[in-house]
C-alpha cells in the first residue's frame, strides 16, 4: 500500500487480468487497422511481394516480444520496458523510452479517434466527424475509467472479434484459393500473372517492410499490463509465446492470400480484405469489413489509454513525470494518467482541423519512427539485463531468448537497416527526420530538468 500526497493511504493497482485477458490484449495489439487498411499501400508499391514485407518485420516483432517475454517474466514490473531501460542503460534511457512510448500512444489516440468517425460516417455521412470522434474517446476513457478490469473485459470481446474476423478469411479465402469454392479453380495465377511476384523489384519490398513496421506495434503492450496480471510471470509467458506464431499467420497468411485473390494492381481497390472478399462473392463483404475494421479501430483506441496511462504512472513512480499523475482511485485506477492521455489525444484531434499540414503533420509524421527507437532500446536493455541475470539469478530466466545473443544482435541489425533505409527512401525521410526531431526534443527536456533538480540539490 503506498501513500498519497495527502498523507493517505493509497490503493495500488489491481491484479485482476485473467490469462484470456492478458492472450488477447496480446493478440489485439498486434491486430490493427494497420492491417485492413494500411497493408493496400504495402502491396500496391510491392505486388504479391509484400508478402515478404510483412514476413521480414513479423521476423523483427517477433524476436523483440521473445525479448521482452524473457525480461518480463525474470523481472515482472510496472512499466515493463521502460523500468527495464531504466535499469539497464541509465535513467536517460528510461527516461526517452517511457515518453517515447507515451508519446506513440497518444498520438495513436488521435489517429485512431479520427479514423472511427470515418467509419461510422459510411453508415451516418451526415454525422459530424468531429462529434463522432469526441464521443469515442469519451466512451473508450469511460471504459479505461472503471477499472482495469473493465479495460481487459473491454479488450478481450474487442480483440475476439478481430480474431475471428481474421480466421474466419483465412478458411474462406484458403478455400477459394486451392479451388474448393463452388464454381472456381484453383487461384493462384495472381501471384505471378501481373508483373511476376515482385513486380517493381526489390526496392519497393524494402519500403514496405519499413512501412509496415508501425502496423506490428502493440503487441508489448502484454507486458506492460503484467503488472496487473493475476500471475504475471505465467500470463506474459503464455502471452508472448501466443503471439508468435499468429503474428505469421494472421498477417503473412492473410496478405498471402488477399494477393492470390485479387490482382495486386486492380484498380479502385480501398480496403484489400475488401475487395477480397467482394471477389470471393460474400454478400454484404463492405459493411461487415468496415465493422470489423471499426472494432479493431476501437480496439486500438481502447489500448491507446491503457498502455498510455500505464507507462505514465511508472513514469511517475521514478519521479521521471510529475508526482500528481500517479494517485489512484479506490479501484486502483489510475485516473489523472488516463486523462492526460485523453486531454493530448483531444489536442491532437483539434490540430487536424486547426493545423493539419503543420502540426499534426508533424505529430503523424515522428510517431512511427519513435516506434522503431523503443524497440531499438528494448533489445539493448535485454542485451545488458540477460548477462546481469545470468551472473545472478539465473533461476529467474524461465523464458529465454532464443540463439542469445545472436538474434539479438540481429534484430538490433534490422532495426538499424530500418532507420537506415528511410534515410535513403524519399518519401521516409520526412517521418525519420520528425522522429529524430522528437527524440531531441525529449532530450533537451531531459537535460533542462537534470539541471533544475541540481539546482535544487
Amino acid at each position: 500500500m503506498s501513500t498519497g500526497a495527502d498523507g493517505e493511504p493509497e490503493p495500488g493497482l489491481r491484479h485482476t487480468l485473467a490469462q484470456r485477458h492478458m492472450t488477447m490484449i496480446a493478440l489485439g495489439g498486434v491486430i490493427g487497422a494497420g492491417l485492413f487498411v494500411g497493408s493496400r499501400v504495402v502491396i500496391q508499391s510491392a505486388g504479391p511481394a509484400a508478402v515478404i514485407s510483412f514476413l521480414i518485420t513479423g521476423g523483427l516483432v517477433i524476436l523483440v516480444m521473445r525479448m521482452l517475454g524473457e525480461m518480463a517474466a525474470a523481472l515482472p514490473a510496472q512499466g515493463s520496458f521502460y523500468a527495464y531501460a531504466r535499469s539497464a542503460l541509465g535513467p536517460f534511457a528510461g527516461f526517452l523510452t517511457g515518453w517515447m512510448y507515451w508519446y506513440f500512444w497518444v498520438i495513436v489516440v488521435a489517429i485512431e479517434a479520427i479514423a472511427g468517425a470515418d467509419l461510422i460516417r459510411f453508415w451516418l455521412p451526415q454525422a459530424p466527424q468531429w462529434l463522432l470522434a469526441a464521443l469515442l474517446m469519451i466512451g473508450m476513457t469511460a471504459s479505461n475509467l472503471v477499472s482495469v478490469r473493465a479495460y481487459g473485459e473491454f479488450e478481450f470481446w474487442l480483440a475476439s472479434i478481430k480474431v475471428a474476423a481474421i480466421a474466419i478469411f483465412l478458411g474462406l479465402g484458403s478455400c477459394f484459393v486451392i479451388g474448393l469454392w463452388p464454381g472456381f479453380t484453383p487461384h493462384l495465377s495472381n501471384l505471378t500473372a501481373h508483373g511476376g511476384f515482385m513486380p517493381n523489384g526489390i526496392v519497393p519490398v524494402l519500403t514496405g517492410a519499413v512501412a509496415a513496421t508501425g502496423f506490428y506495434f502493440g503487441a508489448e503492450i502484454v507486458t506492460i499490463a503484467a503488472a496487473e496480471a493475476r500471475e504475471p510471470a505465467i500470463a506474459v509467458a503464455r502471452a508472448t509465446n501466443s503471439v508468435i506464431g499468429r503474428v505469421l499467420l494472421f498477417y503473412v497468411g492473410s496478405i498471402l492470400l488477399v494477393v492470390a485473390i485479387v490482382p495486386w494492381n486492380a484498380k479502385g481497390i480501398a480496403t484489400p480484405y475488401v475487395s477480397a472478399l467482394g471477389a470471393i462473392g460474400i454478400p454484404g463483404a463492405a459493411h461487415a469489413m468496415n465493422a470489423v475494421i471499426l472494432t479493431a479501430v476501437l480496439s486500438a483506441l481502447n489500448s491507446g489509454l491503457y498502455a498510455s496511462s500505464r507507462i505514465l504512472f511508472a513514469l511517475t513512480r521514478s519521479g521521471d513525470a510529475p508526482a500528481g499523475l500517479a494517485k489512484l482511485n479506490a479501484r486502483g485506477v489510475p485516473v489523472p494518467a488516463i486523462l492526460a492521455g485523453t486531454v493530448f489525444g483531444f489536442a491532437a484531434v483539434v490540430m487536424s482541423y486547426v493545423s493539419p499540414g503543420v502540426v499534426f503533420a508533424f505529430l503523424i509524421n515522428s510517431y512511427g519512427t519513435v516506434a522503431i527507437f523503443v524497440y531499438v532500446l528494448i533489445a539493448l536493455s535485454e542485451l545488458r539485463l540477460r548477462r546481469r541475470l545470468e551472473r545472478e539469478a539465473p533461476e529467474t530466466l524461465v523464458l529465454r531468448m532464443w540463439g542469445f545473443p545472436y538474434l539479438t544482435y540481429l534484430a538490433l541489425a534490422g532495426m538499424a537497416a530500418i532507420l537506415a533505409a528511410m534515410a535513403l527512401i524519399p518519401d521516409q525521410r520526412a517521418p525519420l527526420a520528425m522522429g529524430v526531431a522528437g527524440v531531441a526534443v525529449l532530450s533537451g527536456v531531459y537535460a533542462a530538468r537534470r539541471r533544475l533538480l541540481e539546482r535544487r540539490g
